[in-house]
């Protein structure tokens, strides 16, 4: 698995569990292809009323979920990070 952590090393988004490390590698492309297009975001909300994020791919598979969020805003503010940082982020094993 993998995550994609803030500026502030807080994760952000964070993958399924691969069985591979190549398969790992392909989901963080995936998530840099993906990151960018704001029809790929799916807005939910937990049972517990806290908003949160899905990143899913062009196949509709779910590549990333957030944390959840004490606002709307703040998930808000989240998937704009992403789609700006995701593209360009550095890859850390």
């Amino acid at each position: 698995m993998f995550n994609l952590k803030g500026g502030n090393g807080e994760t952000v988004l964070t993958s399924e569990r691969y069985t591979s490390k190549q398969g790992a590698h392909g989901g963080i492309a995936s998530v840099k292809v993906n990151a960018p297009l704001d029809a790929h975001y799916e807005r939910r909300t937990d049972t517990g009323g806290a908003p949160y994020f899905v990143l899913k791919a062009a196949n509709g598979e779910i590549i990333g979920t957030s944390e959840a969020y004490s606002s709307t805003g703040a998930r808000n503010t989240a998937i704009e990070w992403v789609r700006a940082n995701a593209p360009s982020a550095t890859t850390r094993e």
